[in-house]
């Protein structure tokens, strides 16, 4: 139902809502209760929607995003008009022409805000969430573990989806189980700051369909100039979007016709992607504020290096497929796979296309220079062929209908929470075909906490194995309690009897420690760190495991990584691998190998529990203090007590 339809008929609009057909109480309950959506993307559309209708009327929505033409097939609060605008803000107008007496407040900035601390998450009765990537759907959930608000999580992948309800004390938290690498990323990502080899390779699986096969403007491959990281001002970020935009009318530059005016020529191609592009990015000077700017390169400098053979230290035996190249031989590679594409493309005329095959050598070779060559750029390490082939995946499709069934799913758990019967509330699987008992919908019983998870356990503690000579202070923050463990302001401490500083969320405090060895701080075997993250109200104790002999390219590992709970004979795992979120900007991605994303089947309409299916409802995390010493540390936790204004703060964009 298109909010448009509506608009001559305000009677109409103002009677919708589903009030008449709930108990008395719970409807009171309903329109009085103050609710948090994070995320309005392809899941917040259907949700806000539905929450409207069912009588909602206190709803405070957040997301970061702007809207792209790409949205407007499944996002159906958007229209060509709206592009470059705030998604929020957006589907707030639209929204209140299904109920204008609504009281909906929208945010057109990062959940991951330091603004929004537990003192907000406590004005709601409810949040859920409507998210696309792991690092924000594990920072909403600490904050409403550490709020002690109730939250229900969502996400889909093509025509899977899933729907659980987590509650501090009483139920599994996201991080209680182990999840797979996330296999979606949002599109800024990709386009301006990847951070692992699998956004480098999905980005050059993007430009070879740009170049040599359909064009999808879900796969835009030029720097993103309406990232919303790189501006926090809502109207600079809309006016980014918009600037070659006429009242809605996008007018974009076509890669592939780009391309074919310079004949397809592989030194003016690298040139473009490799330097003038990435002189764009640096210009965007939000975006590295705090990460490592990428380095540009130019065809000249490179061509004229002296060797062009495999990595410097590499050895030369092997597979020819599993050998690492050089960074001459990347770029000779990729003049060499785009002057044989051009040739296919001419030989099968004008209009023709490429369709990208891994096992198309000419393809694999074009994506596996492209992605080395902006591995390189971005201080990554490359990959051999083999590895590359390996991990370039299939895109998951975003699918309407999926976003619309989910979302209903998530206001019967809300009434459900609401009606003060939340032991009834379900862990809900949409399977893409019917089980044997002919059902697409499987519930599963909510789990209850993981006694060991280094998240919501009373103390939270886990062990790093790593190597205090060559793991950096930097490492260490970025890498394993940012990353690993998704803290967004860590503190660290360590238990030396002095109380030494290693870390400091403060900037410019420890700044110069960054890329010192943790042995020069006297980590050792067995040190142990005290962790705090003020904003999640999260501390975590981190025991040292000093080892040198770590896998290679393994930088560290976690001991007992939470275990997983033995496997249940009778229960299978619908959508095992569901990436959370909305199906916004779903790209391809893991850094192995892609599982398939088929749904194993349940035998009953209902299962005893959820852990057999893996549940990733994303977010996770109790936030529960230990003790707290007197001194900087206790200082420091009276200061983020402080409303935070730093606007330039390091964000997650909700893509």
């Amino acid at each position: 139902l298109r909010p448009e339809l509506l608009r001559g008929n305000r009677t109409l609009v103002s009677t919708m809502a589903l009030v008449g057909s709930l108990r008395k109480e719970l409807a009171q309950s309903v329109s009085s209760c103050r609710v948090l959506v994070v995320g309005a993307g392809g899941i917040g559309c259907e949700l806000l929607k539905n929450l409207v209708l069912t009588g909602f009327t206190n709803i405070d929505v957040i997301d970061l995003d702007t809207i792209d033409v790409s949205n407007l097939n499944r996002q159906f609060l958007f229209q060509k008009k709206h592009v470059g605008k705030s998604k929020a803000q957006v589907a707030k107008e639209s929204v209140l022409q299904f109920s204008p007496k609504a009281n909906i407040t929208a945010y057109h900035d990062s959940i991951m805000n330091p603004d929004y601390n537990v003192e907000f998450f406590r004005n709601f009765v409810l949040v859920m969430n409507a998210l696309d990537n792991r690092a924000a759907r594990n920072h909403v959930n600490r904050m409403c573990l550490a709020a002690d608000v109730p939250l229900i999580e969502s996400g889909t992948a093509g025509y899977l989806g899933q729907v659980t309800v987590i509650k501090k004390g009483l139920t599994e938290c996201y991080e209680c189980q182990p999840k797979p690498t996330q296999k979606t990323f949002p599109g800024c990502t990709i386009r301006n700051t990847p951070s692992e080899p699998i956004h480098c390779i999905v980005w050059a699986k993007y430009l070879y369909n740009q170049l040599f096969g359909e064009e999808d403007a879900d796969q835009e491959v030029s720097p993103d100039t309406a990232d919303p990281e790189a501006a926090w001002d809502p109207a600079e970020t809309a006016a980014r979007a918009g600037a070659s935009n006429q009242d809605g009318d996008i007018k974009r530059v076509s890669t592939k016709e780009w391309a074919k005016s310079t004949g397809y020529d592989p030194i003016k191609l690298f040139n473009k992607l490799f330097k003038d592009d990435i002189k764009y990015l640096l210009t965007m000077d939000k975006l590295w504020r705090k990460r490592k700017p990428p380095v540009p390169l130019d065809w000249n400098e490179v061509h004229n290096m002296e060797s062009g053979g495999a990595q410097e230290g590499a050895p030369s035996a092997g597979l020819k497929d599993q050998q690492v190249l050089g960074l001459k031989s990347c770029a000779q590679l990729f003049s060499r796979s785009v002057e044989t594409l051009r040739m296919q493309l001419a030989e099968k005329g004008d209009g023709a296309e490429l369709v990208w095959d891994k096992d198309d050598p000419p393809a694999m070779d074009f994506v596996t220079a492209a992605a080395n060559l902006r591995m390189h750029i971005f201080s990554m390490s490359t990959k051999s062929r083999f590895d590359v082939k390996s991990m370039a995946g299939n895109i998951i499709p975003a699918i309407a209908t999926t976003n619309a069934v989910i979302a209903g799913l998530i206001v019967l758990e809300a009434l459900k929470i609401l009606s003060g019967s939340i032991d009834q509330c379900k862990t809900v699987f949409l399977n893409k075909q019917p089980n044997p008992r002919k059902k697409l919908l499987v519930p599963c019983a909510l789990d209850p906490p993981n006694a060991n998870c280094y998240v919501c356990a009373s103390k939270p503690e886990v062990t790093v194995k790593l190597s205090v000579h060559k793991v950096t202070v930097l490492s260490l923050q970025d890498k394993i309690l940012k990353e690993k463990f998704g803290m967004v302001a860590p503190d660290v401490q360590i238990e030396d009897g002095k109380g030494t500083i290693l870390i400091s969320s403060e900037e410019g405090e420890t700044e110069g420690n960054n890329n010192k060895c943790l042995s020069e701080f006297g980590i050792r075997n067995g040190s142990r760190l005290q962790v705090d993250d003020f904003l999640q109200e999260y501390t975590l104790l981190v025991n040292i495991l000093h080892c040198e002999d770590l896998e290679k390219d393994v930088e560290f590992e976690v001991v007992g990584d939470t275990p997983e709970k033995p496997p249940q004979s009778s229960a299978a795992e619908p959508g095992n691998n569901m990436a959370n979120g909305s199906d916004d900007g779903a790209q391809p991605s893991t850094s192995k190998a892609p599982e398939q994303d088929d749904v194993l089947i349940v035998d009953s309409d209902e299962e005893p529990s959820s852990s057999a299916a893996d549940v990733h409802a994303e977010g996770g995390g109790h936030k529960r203090k230990l003790d707290e010493p007197e001194g900087e540390a206790a200082a420091k936790r009276r200061r983020q007590e402080q409303p935070a204004a730093d606007e330039d703060d390091d964000i997650i964009a909700l893509d």
